[in-house]
């Protein structure tokens, strides 16, 4: 059984504190995956095949560290917990590494490697301490109720750290120098983590799992739960990659804009989202996590498909509305499924075991990038889609409608397959 400790009900501004840590979260992730190949390829001169290169590196890196200090984590005991000291000790290292990501030498030559260096650094740092963030939630919010409505907040919270990392650069890069702006916004994700370790609790008595770590991976790859849950939600990560991926093709070459539409339909996605996490958060609580998630991807699979054939702004902008609706759905309801997940291994095996899971699943879904890339690829090169042309041919913008409407539906359609299989969840408690 989950042993708790013994804290009472979590006050509403302790929950709201604890999810603000998914603004820095996304902020930084955001701010790196946006900008920082950009400002060292375009801005610093290093060759893009080399930063190409190191990008591999980094995801392998990302990936594999993933269930490595997951696995850590779970075997870690302190009078402190397992998580907490983690989180305390990193987060400032972690600002400080993504602010020295926009500090590079003035050496030409020095560029690359300080870029290899700084980003193995930041890695690891992100990795360790958002890990072990992301491994609290479950621990911390034992009914569906609390989970639904916590979830809620930290999705919100983060699609506004998505903004800020995403808009907010050329603002600040363009007054006061990338470094700057990397030192603010690095300030800013060490007062919003350390505002959530301020919200944080844990159990330090809670059972410690004792497997070795291939135990660990194959207990975790047994559970069925388990391997329906994340190859759904690997499937649904796929679709998140390709969708920001392909809206500045869509924009130019099906609608015929200019890049700046770009922001206004990715502003519709995201600004629509941010209401609806709660409406989400209510269904959630009422319905249970497996009936939400069934609807949410039937929602964001529909809301996809007019891509396929809208040509005209004012279409894409309400397509754009409506895919955000059921966005905001998947991105509550995958942790809380996870952590459904999580209670159940518990009782198996008797260990809480967050840290494995949630490193497995981000070790399993960090791939549904690369699978975007390839895909994309391969529907642009098969279309007749060439680069540096103004106007391309016919089929290069069925293409592309393609491959934000038809091809993420069939994905999505193949997860709710692996969803509706998921067997936890079906009498699920409203308490």
């Amino acid at each position: 059984m989950i042993r708790h400790v013994n804290r009472g009900k979590r006050s509403e501004i302790h929950k709201v504190a604890y999810s603000s840590g998914n603004l820095a979260v996304y902020l930084m992730s955001q701010a790196f995956a946006t900008y920082l190949v950009y400002y060292y390829v375009d801005v610093l001169g290093v060759r893009p095949a080399w930063i190409s290169l190191a990008m591999v590196f980094h995801g392998v890196l990302n990936a594999l560290l993933n269930p490595l200090f997951g696995h850590l984590s779970d075997r870690t005991r302190t009078r402190f917990g397992r998580r907490l000291p983690y989180i305390g000790f990193g987060l400032v290292p972690l600002a400080a590494a993504f602010a020295l990501l926009w500090t590079p030498p003035a050496d030409e030559g020095a560029a690359f490697p300080y870029f290899i260096g700084t980003v193995m650094l930041y890695d690891a740092l992100f990795v360790l301490v958002v890990l072990n963030y992301s491994a609290l939630f479950p621990e911390m919010f034992q009914s569906i109720k609390d989970r639904a409505y916590v979830s809620s907040w930290r999705q919100m919270l983060g699609i506004v750290g998505m903004i800020v990392g995403v808009a907010i650069p050329p603002l600040l890069y363009s007054q006061i120098g990338w470094g700057a702006m990397g030192g603010v916004f690095a300030a800013l994700s060490a007062v919003f983590l350390a505002l959530s370790l301020w919200g944080s609790r844990e159990n330090p008595d809670a059972p410690r799992t004792t497997f070795r770590l291939t135990t660990a991976v194959r207990h975790t790859l047994g559970n069925r739960a388990f391997v329906l849950y994340v190859i759904g939600s690997f499937l649904v990560q796929f679709t998140f990659a390709l969708l920001p991926a392909g809206i500045p093709f869509y924009t130019k070459y099906v609608l015929g804009r200019e890049e700046s539409f770009n922001t206004l339909l990715l502003g519709a996605i995201f600004l629509s989202a941010i209401p609806c996490v709660f409406l989400w958060g209510r269904l959630t609580a009422k319905y249970g996590a497996r009936q939400g998630i069934l609807i949410a991807v039937a929602c964001y699979a529909a809301a996809l498909l007019p891509f396929g054939w809208i040509t005209k702004e004012g279409g894409a902008i309400a397509t754009a509305v409506a895919v955000g609706i059921g966005l905001a759905g998947l991105l509550v309801l995958l942790d809380v499924i996870l952590s459904e997940v999580i209670d159940e291994d518990e009782r198996g095996t008797g260990a809480r075991r967050e840290g494995m899971y949630f490193g497995m699943n981000g070790f399993i879904v960090r791939w549904g990038v690369s699978l975007q890339a390839a895909c994309m690829g391969l529907i642009l090169e098969a279309s007749g889609y060439e680069a540096g042309l103004n106007e391309q041919p016919a089929s290069a913008a069925i293409g592309i409608r393609w491959m934000l409407s038809g091809i993420p539906a069939a994905a999505l359609l193949l997860a709710l397959l692996f969803f509706y299989l998921y067997p936890l969840g079906k009498r699920q408690s409203r308490s």
